[in-house]
């Protein structure tokens, strides 16, 4: 006869689970470069999207378990870089830039700019509840850049674009996401699905729609969902002034106010003009020292 399983024991078990899907993630982007080297491109496509499925997930039971650790936040940046830095740099590099001299330049911007774009987040935003992202998300520029292969496949791509000079129009894409993912671009947030509100079933319509549409024409769903979402925060940017408005005190400050990091050396977060508003000098203030 087993003994019962104690509080102890199931804390346990529930910690576990985060670094599980962490793990998981780590799987899939392992599994994504070595299919890309061996010239299975969809299939490495579809493993970086399931590895940001992986990547969601963690973040949310970890938050929901109240598991959520620096460990764990350092240990889910270092799978990211691999997952949605290296593997789709890897992949578009095998796919279309392999045969140049230069071709590997690309994949350095790209994994460097995942990287810093982690970093960064690991100081501002990381271990607690967003309502918004400062600059794009990294699974979101991995899977950009990963399922604009299976796209490529589509009848719809073969028909009507494919005489368009995709090999240009990729790196530009690539250098275009490495941008916004150290930029100041606020992206918003997966919405919160549930039955409680309007906003949460509003949510919950569209976590419910996305699903189904992922699971019926993934290949026609995603890279034109990637780029909607790319280009709804770049408008969203600019119509409403949130880059030229940035907040006076950003994520960072209200995660240290307490500490000794802000009184020693304050934190100035750099500010991006609007280009569609004319800009205002504003007039110089002496500091009374």
């Amino acid at each position: 006869m087993s003994a019962p399983v104690g509080p102890r024991g199931v804390r346990r078990a529930v910690v576990v689970i985060p670094g599980a899907f962490t793990s998981g993630n780590l799987f899939f982007g392992i599994w994504a470069i070595i299919s890309a080297a061996r010239g299975e491109f969809d299939r490495a496509a579809w493993f970086i999207v399931v590895a940001a499925v992986m990547d969601g997930l963690d973040g949310r039971v970890a938050r929901m378990t109240r598991t959520g650790s620096d460990f764990g936040a350092e240990l889910d940046s270092l799978v990211d870089v691999i997952s949605f830095g290296v593997a789709p740099a890897l992949l578009q590099w095998h796919f279309q830039f392999g045969r140049g001299e230069w071709g590997w330049l690309l994949p350095f911007i790209f994994i460097l700019a995942v990287a810093l774009r982690l970093a960064r987040f690991n100081i501002e935003q990381a271990g607690h509840a967003k309502s918004q992202f400062f600059g794009l998300p990294s699974p979101a520029g991995g899977v950009t850049i990963a399922t604009l292969v299976p796209f490529m496949g589509t009848s719809f791509f073969v028909e009507h674009l494919s005489h368009l000079p995709w090999h240009l129009l990729t790196a530009v894409l690539m250098v275009l996401v490495s941008l916004l993912m150290v930029s100041h671009v606020p992206y918003p947030v997966f919405p919160n699905a549930g039955l409680r509100t309007w906003r949460a079933r509003v949510g919950l319509a569209f976590t419910l729609a996305c699903v189904w549409a992922a699971l019926t024409f993934p290949a026609y769903f995603f890279f034109p969902m990637a780029i909607f979402f790319i280009g709804f925060g770049l408008l969203r940017a600019v119509v409403y002034g949130y880059v030229d408005r940035l907040p006076e005190r950003g994520p960072i400050h209200d995660e240290f106010v307490q500490g000794d990091l802000l009184e020693e050396r304050p934190l100035h977060r750099r500010m991006f003009r609007n280009p569609l508003r004319p800009r205002h000098h504003p007039v110089a203030h002496r500091e009374e020292r």
